[in-house]
């Protein structure tokens, strides 16, 4: 193993450690007192921060026309404002743990609806199997049985749902309308204009003026805004610039399991036999939604390889 897949590796687990542990200060931040509208405020300031001092200091062009404006406004509904909210809404009333499994979904729900909207994305059987899997996981965590429903919120687990949907018709919209950004830009403006509209929500609604500071609160908000919300795109997209967005959607794989045993150790939260067999039957399904045959991967890689060069030599 050479010293780049290393590095490419070390990037990946970090990555799926900083996207895991998110769930688990989110929930340390509602738990402290902090308003959910107003944590999410807070985190997005000091991510956007981070993310400005990166770009200009990279000296990146800003794009100016208002069509790509509206297009990453919409994205940053999508990708940020909108499912940032319902997640820390819903951990109010449900364990960290059980969030972090149910956003694992993401990549199954982007099957359905980048199969509409996108002429590239094929529905194969083995898609569908893995969907129906993945969903079936969600339909475990969420609960069939009214008596298991009444140990959790429901209210709050179909948010955390709601919540994945709009994660992946975000990343279908993004690749719909940001071809031709260099991949900071969309991540950059993205997270801007979600920190204005959260801003304003949270002043209409809340009094963040009058938020908690107990220590907890300020080191969970920290953790959030520097590294789920700044440190984690600069991770991402440089390993999708390395490995490509089918094999860095496998960072999936690793947020129910860090988030489950994140809120047992820290925050003793029970791990019982419904969490484990929704968590196996999503990370089944992603499995077998992103696994392709030998034959399929040789015949990718020739295709790619040119493009692959080019893209080496965009930086």
């Amino acid at each position: 193993m050479n010293s780049s897949s290393r590095s490419d590796w070390l990037t990946f687990l970090t990555l799926g450690l900083i996207w895991g542990s998110s769930y688990l200060f989110i929930k340390i931040g509602v738990d402290a007192g902090l308003a959910p509208l107003t944590l999410v405020m807070l985190r997005l300031m000091i991510g956007f921060a981070l993310l400005a001092a990166v770009v200009a200091a990279a000296r990146e062009r800003l794009p100016r026309d208002a069509r790509t404006l509206g297009h990453l406004l919409v994205m940053s509904v999508l990708n940020i404002a909108l499912p940032f909210c319902l997640i820390t809404v819903a951990e109010q009333s449900v364990d960290s743990s059980l969030a972090a499994t149910i956003a694992a979904a993401i990549p199954l729900a982007v099957i359905p609806i980048a199969a509409v909207t996108l002429r590239t994305e094929r529905i194969t059987q083995r898609k569908v199997v893995g969907a129906l899997i993945g969903f079936l996981g969600v339909g475990v965590l969420v609960g069939f049985d009214p008596q298991v429903i009444s140990g959790h919120s429901l209210g709050a687990s179909l948010a955390l749902v709601a919540s994945t949907i709009s994660y992946a018709v975000g990343g279908v919209y993004a690749r719909r309308h940001t071809q031709g950004l260099r991949p900071m830009i969309p991540a950059l403006f993205q997270v801007g204009f979600a920190m204005a509209i959260v801003t304003v929500l949270a002043f209409v609604a809340e009094r963040p003026l009058q938020a908690a500071i107990r220590p907890d609160a300020i080191f969970a908000v920290i953790w959030l805004g520097l590294l789920g919300s700044g440190v984690a795109y600069l991770l991402y997209f440089r390993l999708l610039s390395r490995w490509g967005a089918t094999r860095t959607s496998t960072v999936s794989y690793m947020m129910p399991i860090v988030g489950i045993g994140l809120g047992a150790a820290v925050l003793a939260e029970p791990i019982d036999a419904r969490l484990l067999v929704g968590a196996a039957l999503i990370i089944l399904g992603i499995v077998l939604v992103n696994r392709r045959d030998a034959l399929s991967i040789r015949i990718h890689r020739r295709a790619a390889a040119p493009a692959a060069a080019a893209d080496q030599g965009l930086g």
